[in-house]
């Protein structure tokens, strides 16, 4: 049972620290500045027709238009060789 900012599990603080690592990956593969953002949330899509899961990275820098990178994997499951293969196949 999830009680917000108070009920955190360890599921929740696993979570937080892959989405962290991932960007960390993303802003050193990228070469991303300080000043860029980056949002990384883990998709579960109910419809026959979508993948899944899916982990959806989103690249923010200021003054340009928002990149979104998709990659068919949970965020856990994620790793840095799928991670680089993601942001390189995107451009």
């Amino acid at each position: 049972m999830r009680f917000g900012l108070f009920g955190r599990d360890k599921r929740d603080a696993a979570g937080a620290d892959a989405s962290a690592q991932i960007k960390r990956q993303v802003r050193e593969l990228l070469g991303l500045p300080d000043n860029a953002v980056i949002a990384v949330n883990e998709i579960l899509c109910a419809d026959p027709a979508c993948p899944g899961t899916e982990t959806v990275i989103l690249v923010m820098r200021p003054g340009e238009k928002t990149r979104a990178f998709k990659v068919q994997m949970g965020l856990a499951e994620l790793r840095p060789e799928a991670l680089a293969e993601a942001l390189s196949a995107a451009g």
